[in-house]
């Protein structure tokens, strides 16, 4: 894998190919917190929602904030899910605690029920282009992100509706921006960005199909 060039200067294919879930990182930073905020900047603006209803939000957490919210995890899931705490999450929770930040990904309800009221025809999808929007701020904030040097790896402990109240009450979100993903994000600890087992692929012949109409 080549060396990690910034954000604006990569093709798009060659990106999308290089991009790896990284979990060994360090609580440093390549690249200043204001290049961050601009990645996420960039993101929420220019990301494409239904009907442009420009939903999505984010939450930079860095440094000590940022080991505030596993903190918090771990708290919750001690708590709650005391035997998965101990089997598992425990451990994962300390690897997210010693990287440099994360970035909560939100959807704001307030917005999605305003377009859901206006639509009312496709009101019922409203949920799935929410979902949609919020993947593709999440892959292209890791994207940027893994290519100013920042390993990244994406995380969902709003599986545990308790840890989504602690962070909400802890940092004071709105109760109407509910939370879909946690991304986890630092300086590879071993300085590379290199995957530990081979990406395998299902064959793309069972997954893509086209259709042309025939020539008469």
């Amino acid at each position: 894998m080549s060396q990690p060039i910034k954000a604006t200067e990569t093709p798009l294919f060659t990106a999308a190919e290089d991009r790896i879930s990284c979990y060994q990182l360090a609580d440093t930073s390549p690249v200043p917190d204001s290049r961050i905020h601009e990645i996420v900047n960039f993101a929420v603006k220019h990301t494409p929602s239904s009907f442009n209803v420009q939903s999505a939000r984010a939450v930079i957490l860095l440094k000590n904030e940022h080991k505030a919210l596993w903190d918090l995890a771990d708290e919750v899931a001690k708590a709650t899910v005391p035997e998965a705490h101990e089997k598992m999450l425990a451990k994962m929770i300390q690897g997210f605690r010693a990287a440099y930040g994360t970035i909560l990904l939100l959807e704001d309800q307030d917005s999605l029920e305003s377009l859901r009221a206006k639509y009312a025809l496709f009101g019922h999808l409203v949920p799935e282009w929410s979902e949609a929007s919020s993947g593709m701020h999440q892959y292209l904030i890791w994207k940027a992100l893994q290519l100013e040097g920042l390993g990244c790896n994406l995380q969902h402990f709003n599986f545990m509706p308790e840890f989504t109240d602690a962070v909400r009450e802890r940092w004071d979100l709105p109760k109407t921006w509910e939370l879909k993903s946690q991304l986890v994000f630092g300086a590879p600890s071993d300085g590379q960005m290199v995957r530990k087992r081979e990406r395998t692929y299902l064959p793309l012949e069972e997954r893509p199909i086209s259709f042309r109409q025939a020539r008469v």
